[in-house]
């Protein structure tokens, strides 16, 4: 089952996801049967599943399909929470057992107790571990008696929706008795959450994987720069998390390996959400997604494992040590991914089509579209993955007027308060704030970011300080700039230069481009599958070949009016042009997409 029209929280992920499934499947020999509604999507290409059908995804009509092509399963975990939503339907209404249809992947009661928030609650109570601390009302007057306890501000969460749908923050009776309405009226089953606050600590997830024999590993850790109270589709993040002392990450793994067995995912991925309060070290369990999601693209292609892939392989009875590490291929997918490198992913908006919406960012997701960045170093990745927003940012720069940065005065008081709202130009707000005086400790309170995070930015600052100092950049200074991430256009903007100037001097000193492979193993054995990103390390990994080449250049991150269409034109482009006999040469930057 697909997940249907492209909506916040559902975008490309799930093409991506859905079509490794579809592939996977068939190698081992089923024939698969796929049902969607959106036609600008690859798993809906007539050359992929052996029967296709574009149709609405509701329930009668997944009963017709069912019915017409008596299939022996079905996988409801490769299309997001449409497809959760409608096999726990079709479940319910006994219309699967009714057909002899097994569901794989995840079975109704792992579904039901991971999407169910006081199902949920009852299982990590099961197992000693904590959540913020709440109660699910079903009317509005049931949730006023649990706020009296938890207090403000609060933090609403309806039960089995998508992207935060429905949710909100709210820091008086006003907007709680909104919020709380709005909420009822989006969950299906007419239940919300009311949390305790936990806005300010620092988020994390885990992507995990189970197979049939209870073996578990962790993929991915991924770590939101912003911190809790901003949805994690809306969080610029990082992977692997920065932040973490082994002991603290020791403790978050233990805890994702009893959830998953608690819960009863058998086979196949998970996604679990952790906030951390950053001054007591206390961690509790925020959700989990018994599906793959947004961040399962994200971590496939941060580290190489292929989770969509994998998760529909364990879903037909394959252990993970019998399946072959597809990068390496010489190492099974029981390995865990160890990464020699730091990934960045920065949300793409599109307020700029909607004046009327509020931009401050909360448990609602708002962003369109990701783009994602890999550098031998954060502060690398961090200026990589501001280029490929396609904002006409070159890196990490101010605009060239207040508004651009979406303030009103660069005042440090001014400043500050601009940093105490999530937004999506808050990156840009800090570096102002480093320009106008203020400390890191005075930027990490307001935003409550890690300290870790602000000092990276700090020490970028202060290289931007020491390049314009200098009387004549030799090439160790050169490299040296590039190294931390900055482009030809930033280093011509500090010096009064040329882009073309930099670039020339560049290239007569030899300082080009190198690129290294992803490869789940940092290096331990050699890869197999080309797949590289671009560094100023001494080393180049890239071996081209003799062979015809056609680069192929992707649409980036998803927007209003440019998405997976895109997308789709570039892999038939791909499978084309292998087909005459030429090399393919895919450049992207967007995580979600089938291309890359």
């Amino acid at each position: 089952v697909g997940a249907g029209p492209i909506i916040i929280g559902q975008a490309c992920a799930f093409d991506y996801s859905g079509t490794q499934a579809v592939r996977a499947l068939k190698e081992e020999g089923y024939r698969t049967i796929l049902i969607n509604s959106n036609p600008a999507t690859i798993m809906t290409d007539p050359d992929l599943a052996d029967r296709t059908y574009i149709e609405p995804l509701t329930l009668e009509w997944v009963q017709r399909v069912i019915e017409r092509e008596k299939p022996d399963a079905l996988l409801p975990t490769m299309g997001g929470q449409t497809a959760l939503n409608l096999a726990i339907q079709l479940h319910e209404s006994g219309f699967l057992e009714e057909h002899g249809v097994e569901l794989i992947g995840a079975n109704a009661r792992s579904i039901a107790m991971a999407e169910d928030r006081e199902q949920f609650a009852e299982a990590m109570a099961r197992i000693g571990l904590a959540l913020p601390h709440g109660g699910f009302a079903q009317t509005v007057e049931e949730a006023r008696a649990i706020v009296e306890n938890t207090g403000y501000p609060a933090i609403i969460r309806p039960s089995f929706t998508l992207g935060g749908t429905g949710g909100g923050i709210a820091y008086n009776v006003e907007e709680f008795d909104a919020a709380v309405r709005r909420g009822l009226d989006a969950s299906p089953i007419t239940e919300v959450l009311v949390d305790r606050s936990v806005i300010g600590w620092k988020e994390y997830e885990l992507e995990v994987v189970r197979d049939g024999a209870d073996n578990v590993i962790i993929i991915c850790s991924i770590e939101n720069i912003d911190p809790m109270g901003v949805h994690t589709g809306d969080s610029v993040t990082v992977a692997p998390a920065q932040t973490l002392t082994d002991v603290e990450y020791q403790k978050m793994r233990n805890a994702a390996i009893a959830i998953i067995r608690e819960i009863g995912v058998e086979a196949g991925g998970c996604n679990i959400q952790f906030a951390v309060d950053p001054r007591t070290g206390e961690m509790l369990i925020v959700e989990m997604n018994p599906r793959v999601s947004r961040s399962s693209a994200l971590a496939s292609k941060a580290t190489g494992f292929p989770i969509a892939r994998v998760g529909a392989k364990l879903a037909v009875g394959y252990l993970l040590h019998e399946l072959p590490n597809d990068i390496t291929r010489i190492t099974p997918a029981s390995f865990e991914p160890v990464l020699d490198y730091t990934v960045v992913k920065f949300p793409r908006f599109a307020f700029e089509k909607f004046a009327e919406v509020n931009p401050t960012l909360g448990v609602q997701m708002k962003s369109v579209g990701e783009t994602m960045a890999i550098g031998r170093t954060f502060k690398a990745a961090w200026q990589k993955g501001l280029r490929g927003l396609e904002v006409g940012r070159p890196g990490w720069t101010i605009g060239r007027t207040l508004k651009d940065d979406a303030l009103t005065a660069d005042d440090p008081d001014s400043l500050l308060a601009a940093l105490r709202r999530p937004t999506a130009e808050r990156p840009f707000q800090i570096k102002r704030a480093f320009l106008a005086g203020i400390s890191a400790e005075e930027i990490a309170d307001a935003t409550k970011f890690d300290p870790w995070f602000v000092d990276q930015l700090e020490e970028l600052v202060e290289l931007e300080r020491w390049y314009v100092a200098l009387e004549e950049p030799t090439a160790a200074d050169l490299r040296r700039m590039k190294r931390n991430g900055f482009s030809d256009r930033q280093l011509a903007d500090l010096r009064g230069e040329t882009e073309k100037a930099v670039r020339e001097r560049r290239h007569a000193w030899g300082i080009r481009p190198t690129y290294n492979v992803v490869d789940t193993c940092a290096g331990e054995f050699p890869a197999q599958t080309p797949y590289y990103y671009s560094s100023y390390e001494d080393e180049d990994e890239a071996q081209p070949s003799d062979r015809k080449k056609i680069v192929i250049l992707g649409s980036g991150p998803n927007r209003i009016g440019q998405g997976i269409e895109f997308d789709y034109c570039c892999v038939q482009a791909v499978l084309a042009l292998s087909e005459a006999g030429y090399e393919t040469i895919m450049v992207n930057s967007n995580p979600e997409t089938v291309s890359t």
